[in-house]
């Protein structure tokens, strides 16, 4: 198999990241080759750019039971050497069909040598092909600290799956991986020793992902551990996967996870980043799980804002952002905009991007509640 059909069946296999499908331009799509291999991520500097999502093989010993290229599974199995790999990549690159490289592997032989190879592919985009664009860099379970190291000072992002929500829930997902003693130290490494790193080396972002339903965790497990991840580790972004079957797994038979649950926290998990939300205060049922039918900070508006409505001409920035209907760059223009004048009319919230109907039952324009229209919803 020649190399550009070796990046095409990887780059399918590291689809299965949820960060999104392949979004392909025309030029992309008219590519004479290693068109699935372009995805899209949001640089928090430049916006959408475009990837190319691969792995350095699809070759794998552990046995996560959600994974269609777990061992044993009947499933092409397809490698490339750091150097074929990082050339695939240059020659992409000069064609201006992607800007930035994300890189995943399946393990073999261990998550040290696995982890290696990403290592050594990722030195030579940046050495001998002199790539400074993005690169984020999967972290491989049981990595060594000095890969770690390493690593921070080649990519820009870097990210380990935890897949389950706890140490009791990953077991049912990936019944060869250590919740406590391989995944979350790496995850914890970069916080408790990026001062070993150069003032000049650029601290690279975190993240991580979760595989939502299928290990019957509640949404209140997920997120609490997300939240001790920001807090205690610097976690950046944590990504939920809604579980979808794949048949010629153990769990091609348990049903797909709700898409809306997915969505849901998401939204809890903003609450959470932005808009200072305590884990306490998300509106979770007696099950442990969010409501489906309805946004978690709408929920909370009701239960507090209804009888105590917010004035927005006194209001504090953390207090507009428990408004529904107003996030960061509302409240920031709310804020502004108080220092020309008073806020009197519906109107002027609208020019300045609030979503009006679903603020307006919870506010206050110069002491008087501004009339909006029912939602049927």
């Amino acid at each position: 198999m020649d190399i550009h059909k070796k990046v095409d069946v990887l780059s399918k296999s590291a689809a299965f990241d949820c960060e999104g499908p392949p979004k392909l331009t025309r030029e992309q799509r008219n590519a004479q080759f290693m068109t699935n291999s372009v995805a899209h991520v949001i640089h928090p500097q430049r916006g959408k750019i475009p990837v190319m999502r691969t792995m350095q093989t699809s070759a794998c010993e552990r046995n996560c039971h959600y994974c269609p290229f777990q061992a044993g599974a009947n499933y092409r199995r397809v490698s490339l050497k750091p150097e074929e790999l990082a050339s695939a990549f240059d020659q992409m690159s000069r064609k201006k069909l992607v800007d930035g490289l994300f890189l995943s592997s399946g393990i073999i032989g261990g998550g040290v040598k696995a982890m290696d190879k990403l290592l050594a592919t990722t030195e030579i985009v940046r050495q001998k092909y002199q790539y400074q664009g993005y690169i984020h860099l999967k972290i491989m379970p049981s990595s060594e600290p000095a890969q770690i190291e390493r690593a921070a000072r080649l990519a820009d992002r870097l990210s380990i799956n935890l897949e389950g929500a706890n140490e009791n829930r990953l077991p049912t997902l990936a019944p060869k991986k250590d919740f406590i003693k391989e995944l979350l130290p790496p995850l914890y490494w970069l916080h408790q020793n990026e001062h070993q790193l150069e003032p000049w080396v650029k601290r690279p972002s975190l993240s991580t992902q979760f595989v939502v339903g299928p290990a019957g965790e509640k949404d209140n497990e997920l997120l609490t551990t997300v939240n001790r991840l920001y807090r205690e580790a610097g976690l950046g972004r944590a990504y939920y996967s809604a579980f979808n079957p794949i048949r010629g797994t153990p769990f091609e038979n348990i049903p797909a996870t709700p898409k809306l649950r997915q969505h849901r926290l998401y939204q809890a998990d903003w609450l959470l980043r932005f808009y200072g939300f305590n884990l306490n205060e998300l509106p979770f049922q007696a099950d442990g799980n969010l409501p489906l039918t309805t946004d978690p900070k709408l929920i909370w508006a009701k239960h507090h804002l209804t009888e105590r409505p917010v004035e927005l001409n006194r209001a504090s920035r953390s207090e507009l952002l428990r408004v529904p209907g107003i996030g960061p760059k509302t409240a920031t223009a709310i804020i502004n905009a108080r220092r020309v004048g008073q806020l009197t009319d519906i109107e002027h919230l609208k020019q300045l991007k609030a979503q009006t109907n679903r603020a307006a039952p919870y506010i206050l324009l110069n002491g008087q509640r501004p009339g909006y229209q029912l939602s049927l919803l």
